[in-house]
């Protein structure tokens, strides 16, 4: 992906000094100095895209028109690079201008291709980057109807008065006070388009006047496009099964990409699942994303199976729910008497009646613990402390038979949630993901204004109405998408990779 990329140094009111690199100095050579009241830089090279230009009142500044060095000319047969030193060429650098002792300010910006930025790593997180990516840059010149270098410019003018010391983020004053200072600066340079906040408040009530004119899909897919994060987020908790992970419990090349970058911003990554801690560990390490300082590891916060073990900061255990004995002993015989197949979850392990083909599923689709088959009931009840119970059937056999039985039959006693069709959790009385995802919060001290919540199950709920946005995904389930603020892409179309670039990043 192509990325333009600019590094900015501090300005000051006392006539700073401009310097650019030689394709952009070039392309200034013709325009050397500012006005008082404007300071103009317009990228005209065929080889430069047009980026910015500033209006600022009352300020002066100086564009310094620098000197570039001749090329060296070709090297002859049986000669260097230092025998040209040595000959009449070494007197080309002596002859430029010296640098005073104390030099001023400088604003040095650049401009070039993902592909041609030096190998240093550090150059990219140095303070005062504008990084723009060219594939959202795109996107976002469709939905607002005009050229990419208009929105190129758009974005430009936003990270630079960004680096000025606007913070449209900090009130509302600061918020309005930047949007005017965009649009100004676009005014002045009769760039089209306008400023980037009131591109996205115009997005907005454009994308719900539309909403009222199309059906729940299409609607949908105007509140993606339209919403934007305006919190600074330094928390995702994400679901895994129907959400991270696609229809075939794989984590995409594409999801991986952009749950990277977003760790790289300084955003954390938590996991908060119906699965054990073992099974995400499990479906990380496909991914190569599990282990000492990954995303999941012994040592990373997360919510596990539906918020009944919360661990904290360095893994700690903060959290754990155990389902009452006589619900888990009702369960367990249930399935052994009418053959539907149980499993009892404990920390890491799994524990079943008699083997199936679904419990075997539950293995090697899901990446759970392979279950340990105890026939004797009470014994895995005297042996073990359950966490939550989960049948396994057909979705018809779940939602006709088993969900309206147990609801009944747990009423006051245990509480029945689904994550999947073919899956049903008996879970502790007013236990939830929801709840485990708040208490998570309180131990490390995070507001909900800074989390950003995925998800697609009814398990979901809570979390996405806790968090400062809730995004459910296209292929969730109605209660989900009811909670949501908005709806992303189904979990087949990298709809997490897509809302962290859209709403994050």
């Amino acid at each position: 992906m192509a990325i333009f990329f600019a590094r900015a140094l501090p300005l000051t009111s006392s006539r700073p000094s401009l310097s650019f690199g030689p394709l952009v100095a070039a392309a200034l050579r013709q325009r050397p100095t500012a006005s008082v009241e404007n300071l103009s830089f317009l990228l005209s090279s065929p080889t430069v895209m047009p980026l910015f230009s500033v209006s600022w009142p009352r300020r002066s500044y100086y564009i310094s028109k620098p000197t570039l060095r001749p090329p060296i000319p070709p090297r002859a047969v049986g000669e260097n690079v230092r025998g040209f030193r040595r000959g009449r060429w070494r007197r080309r650098p002596a002859a430029r201008k010296k640098l005073r002792k104390e030099r001023q300010p400088e604003l040095v910006v650049r401009i070039c291709i993902e592909e041609d930025l030096p190998d240093d790593p550090e150059i990219m997180l140095m303070l005062g980057d504008i990084v723009i990516s060219i594939e959202t840059a795109v996107k976002q010149a469709d939905e607002r109807d005009h050229s990419l270098l208009d929105e190129v410019r758009i974005l430009m003018v936003h990270g630079l008065l960004h680096l000025l010391g606007f913070d449209h983020e900090v009130s509302n004053l600061a918020e309005e006070e930047m949007e005017k200072e965009e649009e100004l600066v676009l005014t002045t340079l009769g760039w089209k388009g306008k400023g980037l906040i009131k591109s996205a408040y115009d997005s907005i009530s454009n994308g719900s006047h539309q909403a009222q004119a199309f059906d729940e899909t299409d609607r949908s897919i105007v509140e993606v496009d339209a919403f934007p994060c305006r919190q600074k987020i330094s928390y995702i908790f994400c679901d895994m099964d129907g959400t991270l992970l696609n229809s075939k419990s794989q984590i995409t090349l594409r999801t991986v990409e952009a749950l990277n970058e977003a760790i790289s911003r300084g955003v954390r990554i938590v996991i908060a699942t119906g699965k054990s801690r073992s099974a995400v560990m499990r479906a990380f390490k496909t991914a190569n994303l599990a282990g000492k300082g990954d995303i999941v590891n012994e040592s990373s916060p997360g919510v596990f199976l539906q918020g009944l073990l919360v661990y904290g900061r360095k893994g700690r255990e903060i959290c754990r729910r155990n389902l009452d004995r006589n619900v888990c002993k009702e369960i367990l015989s249930y399935s052994l008497e009418h053959s539907v197949p149980a499993v009892a979850f404990s920390e890491d392990r799994c524990f079943t009646v008699f083997d199936h083909p679904l419990v075997e599923s539950l293995h090697e689709i899901y990446h759970e613990p392979k279950a340990e088959i105890i026939p004797a009931v009470e014994q895995i009840l005297s042996s073990f402390e359950i966490q939550k119970l989960l049948f396994l059937d057909t979705a018809e056999g779940i939602s006709s038979t088993l969900r309206p039985y147990w609801s009944a039959a747990t009423r006051g006693q245990a509480t029945v949630v689904q994550a999947v069709p073919d899956m049903l959790e008996i879970i502790p009385l007013g236990a939830s993901k929801g709840n485990g995802v708040k208490l998570l919060l309180d131990h490390l001290g995070v507001s909900e204004k800074e989390v950003v919540a995925i998800g697609d199950g009814e398990n979901d709920v809570e979390m996405l109405k806790l968090a400062s946005l809730g995004i459910a995904l296209a292929n969730g389930s109605d209660k989900a998408k009811a909670a949501a603020d908005v709806i992303g892409l189904t979990n087949d179309e990298d709809g997490v990779a897509e809302a962290i670039y859209k709403y994050v990043l």
